[in-house]
């Protein structure tokens, strides 16, 4: 072998010795530090639980005022979390009828009666879709050596569906007290003993708020360069004031914006965006303009597990901007039947339910509804609404009788919050509607709200450049309609339609 090839093979096996050398030390270094420190908790866990993410009900402490040991706040703090995972490892596991996480939060006493259920669960095909969504907790003692504690949670709301062999059978609402004991056992504090002491039904009634809508003349709203990205890196105070000065001129009084659920920070939402939008009722009512504020744009979830985050999503919001002179009300969501289908009709409306009541909650103060994207949805849950709220694309001979109809089921006000005709006929629509064609609807339609007394909302200011495709889909006939249904054309100029944007007296 020659001498090059020789120093070559020295340097592999000098250079593999070094790796494995490497490699040992490291592992030798992560198991002292291991056993000298003690485990990383999330590798401990089976399931890996992460609550800030996936779980937080509305918690309230008493003042704390207990027996035994003086409580600190960091064990404090520990016993919270450990105590709201237990919750949420049951709920999993009763939902899915696996025991995954069970050891970790409950004592082996205490596992016993879970193991029970999930047995007889399973056998029977039956399953729990399960959340908490707020706990009252009272500390009534801590053992001397820190090892124990035992706490009373009143007023714990409970909401349950049940299902058999993966079909819905029911829901349950339920308001509960619970004593629980807790035990430290290797570091985590693990639910001994859960005992409900009483429960009742829980339906909130919820107070209806007058609504002004009589005089209501709107219009919703996006910037031109920034549709469905109001709060990103375009904002732009002086734009936006722009146009609210040119809505305000045209004869308007009043606009709906949309709050995305992800772009604002899901459960943790971002100061940023709060700004901003505060931002943006700043120059509304500099213009003398009111502003529905559409939650939850963007959100398609609602899975029961979820409901406590977006609980934690809305009072963010809310408790950021429920006191300015702008604000009109709130609209829960934009067209949330369109998600019957996909997400199930029950779970929806159950979900719309608890959120109307819970947005009442934060602000008793200003009227709420739904934005139904037809009239045919718009009876759902209207008791519970200060005002009913639809979306109208349908042939103008049938808004009359549609409207009429509706408004003899109901008390409330009734708004038409969307509707509007796309002037595109390109490529993808070659016999579509021209601008004159949408001038005519404009004029048309404006007839029918006067004559009626039909408080109104269009969509919308500008024709759009982009539209993203979780708007309409990919589609392109369905994207360049979108594009197209301002009473401002993409060069600024104002379409014929314009003429009509208001029903001016």
């Amino acid at each position: 072998m020659s001498n090059p090839s020789k120093n070559i093979l020295r340097g592999v096996i000098v250079l593999t010795y070094i790796i494995i050398m490497a490699v040992v030390i490291y592992g030798l270094a992560a198991i002292f530090t291991y056993l000298n420190t003690g485990a990383d908790r999330s590798t401990m866990l089976h399931t890996e639980i992460k609550q800030v993410e996936h779980y937080l009900p509305k918690v309230v402490w008493a003042p704390l005022n207990n027996v035994g040991r003086p409580m600190d706040t960091q064990t404090l703090k520990s016993i919270e979390d450990d105590y709201l995972d237990a919750w949420y490892v049951k709920h999993v596991a009763f939902k899915s009828n696996t025991t995954t996480g069970i050891d970790d939060y409950y004592t082996e006493s205490a596992r016993e009666n879970l193991y029970n259920i999930i047995t007889i669960n399973s056998e029977n095909e039956n399953s729990i879709d399960a959340t908490t969504l707020f706990h009252n907790i009272t500390l009534e003692f801590f053992s001397e050596d820190g090892q124990l504690v035992v706490l009373t949670d009143k007023d714990v709301v409970e909401y349950k569906r049940l299902f058999k062999s993966g079909k819905y059978l029911t829901e349950i609402n339920e308001i509960s007290t619970y004593k629980i004991t807790l035990l430290l056992e290797d570091g985590f504090w693990r639910i001994r003993h859960l005992v409900r002491e009483k429960s009742e039904t829980h339906n909130p009634k919820v107070k209806n708020l007058p609504i002004n809508s009589s005089e209501l003349k709107g219009i919703n709203y996006y910037p031109q360069d920034s549709p469905w990205d109001m709060y990103g890196d375009k904002f732009d105070a002086s734009i936006i004031d722009a146009d609210f000065k040119v809505i305000n001129e045209a004869g308007l009084n009043s606009i709906r914006i949309f709050v995305p659920y992800e772009d604002f920070g899901k459960s943790s939402v971002t100061p940023d965006k709060l700004e901003k939008l505060k931002n943006v009722l700043d120059l509304a009512h500099k213009n003398r303009l009111k502003v529905l504020v559409t939650l939850f744009d963007f959100y398609g979830d609602y899975s029961v597990l979820d409901w406590s985050l977006t609980q934690r999503h809305a009072e963010s919001v809310i408790n950021y901007i429920k006191n300015h002179q702008a604000l009109l009300g709130w609209d829960i969501k934009n067209e949330p039947n369109l998600d019957f289908e996909s997400r199930g009709k029950e779970l929806v409306l159950a979900w719309l339910d608890k959120m109307v009541a819970h947005v009442k909650a934060e602000d008793p103060n200003h009227p709420v509804t739904i934005g139904w994207s037809n009239v045919e949805s718009a009876t759902l849950l209207k008791d519970k609404l200060d005002f009913i709220s639809f979306h109208y694309y349908k042939d103008l001979d049938q808004l009359e009788p549609s409207f009429n109809s509706l408004k003899a089921t109901t008390n409330q006000p009734v708004i038409v919050t969307e509707f509007g005709l796309s002037s595109y006929n390109g490529f993808w629509n070659p016999f579509g509607n021209s601008d004159e064609d949408q001038a005519k609807y404009h004029k048309d339609i404006q007839t029918i709200f006067k004559t009626n007394g039909i408080p109104y909302m269009s969509w919308t200011l500008y024709d759009f450049t982009e539209v993203p495709k979780e708007v309409v889909g990919g589609l392109p006939w369905r994207k360049n309609a979108q594009k197209h249904f301002g009473f401002i054309d993409k060069n600024g100029l104002k379409k014929a339609s314009f003429k009509f944007i208001s029903s001016k007296e």
